[in-house]
């Protein structure tokens, strides 16, 4: 095999007699790096987008933490809905946290190059956190529904131990449904470059730069089931909202729902406008700020959707913060 450089990318010829051999391997690439774009090649922006990044990524980490320590800390908030949002917000902080670390290395180096391995293993945690936080939202939607729809046999049904198994699962199966996804991708030829015109490695840019035939991996790629699970609950608790007679038992019925669906439609509309578009019309200026809405953006947005238009939790801030002070003054 003979190696060589041209610019940044490395591309392997194989020397052989076989003709048959010659024609599958002379436009073969092996990759042991990718080039991250990123956003611009400015110089002059390349600052004020690192404290950009900075900022949305420190206003997310004290928020999804401080929601965490809150639950934590108030007894009132230990119910199942504020057990999986915590680990909605330990799941917005750590996919956050897979992207932001390289984005912002890369403002301060003038090669931005992430290598094969790298790249792969962002990915994988990257692909599992955001399939994990699809699983999340879909249970809170259940537990929404058998708040609203089966009020009587809420905590029978919504069980600590049944909770817990959920909550599980809700790890378990996309990690390991991850490390599929990630093994398929790196198995693919990539012809074509090692340039990825993106901040990180996300699926649609990396199909873009291989040569293997992928249309039915697009079109079977998301996961549409916790979505499902979201959909079918909301009719259900529409339909049953709909039927109360009083227009304030609507009113507190419906508010119960409002900071869950803003989350899902957030989430979900910025998530399937990149990963539902074919490759063939994909616009990467577009999906780039797209994924910097839904890797950063809506980590740091979740816990003031949940703590801004959530009762129990401005209560629960407020008494925390009240013992704090009464504590410092004694």
């Amino acid at each position: 095999v003979l190696f060589y450089r041209v610019g940044q990318n490395i591309n392997t010829f194989w020397i052989t007699n076989n003709p048959a051999e010659k024609m599958a391997g002379e436009n073969q690439t092996t990759v042991l790096e990718f080039i991250l774009l990123g956003f611009t090649d400015s110089p002059e922006l390349q600052m004020p987008l690192f404290l950009m990044f900075l900022l949305i990524y420190i206003m997310s980490l004290v928020g999804n933490l401080g929601m965490i320590t809150l639950i934590r800390m108030d007894s009132r908030l230990h119910t199942p809905m504020y057990f999986f949002l915590s680990h909605l917000s330990l799941v917005d902080f750590c996919y956050s946290s897979t992207i932001t670390f390289k984005s912002l290395e890369n403002f301060h180096v003038e090669r931005k190059t992430i290598s094969f391995s790298g790249c792969f293993v962002q990915m994988y945690f990257f692909i599992a956190l955001v399939n994990t936080e699809c699983f999340l939202l879909g249970l809170m939607a259940y537990d929404r529904y058998i708040a609203i729809c089966k009020p009587l046999l809420y905590m029978v049904i919504m069980s600590p131990r049944l909770c817990v198994k959920m909550a599980a699962g809700a790890y378990a199966i996309p990690f390991l449904s991850s490390m599929a996804h990630t093994i398929y991708i790196s198995t693919l030829s990539f012809c074509h470059s090692n340039v990825i015109d993106h901040f990180f490695c996300e699926i649609p840019a990396l199909l873009k730069l291989s040569c293997s035939n992928t249309c039915l991996y697009e079109t079977v790629m998301i996961a549409l089931g916790s979505l499902l699970l979201i959909l079918y609950s909301y009719i259900y608790i529409i339909s049953s909202i709909l039927r109360i007679h009083s227009a304030e038992g609507r009113r507190k019925a419906f508010s119960t729902c409002t900071s869950h669906l803003t989350a899902v439609t957030l989430f979900y509309g910025t998530g399937l406008s990149t990963y539902l578009q074919p490759t063939s019309s994909y616009s990467q200026d577009q999906n780039k700020v797209v994924s910097v809405f839904y890797t950063l953006m809506i980590p740091m947005l979740n816990p003031l959707i949940y703590s801004l238009r959530n009762k129990e939790v401005k209560d629960s801030l407020k008494r925390v913060v009240g013992k704090k002070r009464f504590s410092e003054l004694s």
